[in-house]
C-alpha cells in the first residue's frame, strides 16, 4: 500500500507528542502512537517516563472506540523483548486487532531490531516502515547513537564572545551570556543523561551543574578529578548523584571522604584519564548521552577524538580580546582549515541580544 500524506500527518503529530516527553524516558527513546480508523483519531499516547508505560499502551488506553481495524502510527518500532521493565507491545497491538502499522523507523537496538516488524507481519498485519525516519531518527539521536556506535551521543556546550573567548586573561567569566541564555542552557542540562567537566572548572567556579527546573531530571555529574583535588563540600557533591573519575595517584583521604558520602569512584590505570575509557565506562552503565559543559581542553579532547556529535555555541555582542584569554576550545586543533570539524542541520536561537547556533558533526 503507498504512503499517504494522511500517513505523513499523523506521523508528524506523533513526532510532537514524543517529544513532550524529552529527558525524561533516559535511557530509553522518546515515542507515541496515534490509533486512526476510517480518518478518525481514537486515541494517542506517548511513552512519559522511564519504566512507564510505551506508547502504544497508552494510545489503547486512550482509545474513545473499539480500536479494531484501525491503523497505528508511531514513531519507531514497537518492541517485541521480554527482558526489560515493561511488558513488549507487539501483543498488546496483535490482541488490539490493528490492521495497518505505520512507523517511521527500525528500532536501533539489536534486542528489537526487525523483530517487532516480523512479529506483527507474521500476525497478518500490513506494517510499513521508513515514513518521515529522519525526523524520527533526529528525535532520537543519542538513543540511536548508543545503540549503533556503543558509546553516549556527546554535545559540547560553551558561551563565548564574538572572538571566541570563555573568560578574560584574568579568568573572569561571569557572566557572558543573559540569563536567558544561561536559563535555557540549564534546561538543556536536564535533556542529556550525564554532565561531564574537569577539576579546574570545579575548582574555578565551584559549579552546580543542575538544572533548577522540576521539569527536568538533574544529570548525573561525571566529574574528572585525576588527584582527587576538590574540596569535600563543592556543590557537585551536594549529593550521590555523582561518578568521579581518578587516577592512581589519587588523594587516599578524599577518596575514603568520597566513598563515606556514597559517592562512586572509578580509579583508572592511566594517570591522565583517557576521554574513550570515560566513554566505555559510562557505556557499561547505560548513560546515553553526555553533556560536555568544561572547560576548554575537556572540550578539545573530545573534538581531537572525533567523539563530539553535537555543538550548543553561545554568543554575547562582546569582544574579549587579549592573547591571554581563554578560548572557547583547547586541544591540539586541526592544522588545516579544510580538515576543521565541520556541522550541518544548523539553526539558530535568539535569546534577546544573544544568539545560540546549535549543529551537528558532518
Amino acid at each position: 500500500m503507498a504512503i499517504t500524506n494522511e500517513d505523513k500527518k499523523y506521523l508528524t503529530l506523533a513526532l510532537g507528542l514524543a517529544a513532550k516527553a524529552r529527558g525524561q524516558t533516559n535511557p530509553n527513546p522518546m515515542v507515541a502512537a496515534v490509533v486512526v480508523k476510517n480518518g478518525k483519531v481514537l486515541g494517542q499516547g506517548y511513552h512519559k517516563k522511564y519504566k512507564g508505560p510505551h506508547a502504544e499502551v497508552e494510545a489503547f488506553k486512550n482509545c474513545k472506540e473499539n480500536p479494531k481495524g484501525a491503523t497505528l502510527y508511531v514513531t519507531l518500532e514497537p518492541c517485541s523483548h521480554i527482558w526489560k521493565n515493561t511488558p513488549p507491545c507487539v501483543p498488546a497491538i496483535i490482541a488490539a486487532g490493528i490492521k495497518r502499522v505505520v512507523c517511521c523507523t527500525i528500532d536501533p537496538n539489536e534486542k528489537v531490531s526487525g523483530r517487532g516488524i516480523k512479529q506483527l507481519k507474521a500476525a497478518g498485519i500490513q506494517v510499513e516502515v521508513g515514513v518521515l525516519q529522519k525526523e524520527a531518527q533526529e528525535l532520537n539521536e543519542a538513543f540511536f547513537c548508543f545503540h549503533q556506535k556503543q558509546r553516549p551521543f556527546v554535545a559540547i556546550k560553551f558561551a563565548c564572545s564574538l572572538d571566541g573567548r570563555t573568560a578574560t586573561h584574568s579568568g573572569d567569566s561571569k557572566w557572558i551570556t543573559n540569563e536567558a541564555a544561561r536559563e535555557f542552557s540549564r534546561d538543556l542540562r536536564g535533556q542529556y543523561q550525564a554532565i561531564i567537566v574537569g577539576t579546574n572548572t570545579v575548582l574555578k567556579d565551584d559549579p552546580h551543574l543542575g538544572v533548577r527546573n522540576k521539569k527536568y531530571h538533574d544529570p548525573l555529574r561525571v566529574i574528572l578529578d585525576a588527584e582527587l583535588k576538590i574540596k569535600i563540600n563543592a556543590q557537585v557533591y551536594r549529593d550521590n548523584n555523582v561518578l568521579v573519575f581518578a587516577s592512581p595517584s589519587h588523594d587516599l583521604k578524599k577518596m575514603k571522604q568520597l566513598v563515606q558520602k556514597g559517592i562512586e569512584v572509578v580509579v583508572l590505570k592511566q594517570k591522565q584519564v583517557p576521554i574513550k575509557i570515560i566513554l566505555q565506562e559510562l557505556t557499561k552503565r547505560k548513560i546515553i548521552s553526555l553533556f560536555v559543559e568544561g572547560g576548554a581542553e575537556l572540550q578539545g579532547s573530545f573534538q581531537d577524538a572525533k567523539l563530539a556529535d553535537k555543538f550548543y555555541i553561545f554568543y554575547a555582542p562582546i569582544i574579549i580580546g587579549g592573547k591571554e584569554s581563554l578560548s572557547a576550545i583547547g586541544g591540539k586543533g586541526t592544522d588545516k582549515v579544510s580538515k576543521a570539524l565541520k556541522l550541518k542541520n544548523i539553526s539558530i536561537k535568539h535569546f534577546g541580544d544573544n544568539w545560540m547556533i546549535e549543529g551537528v558533526r558532518i
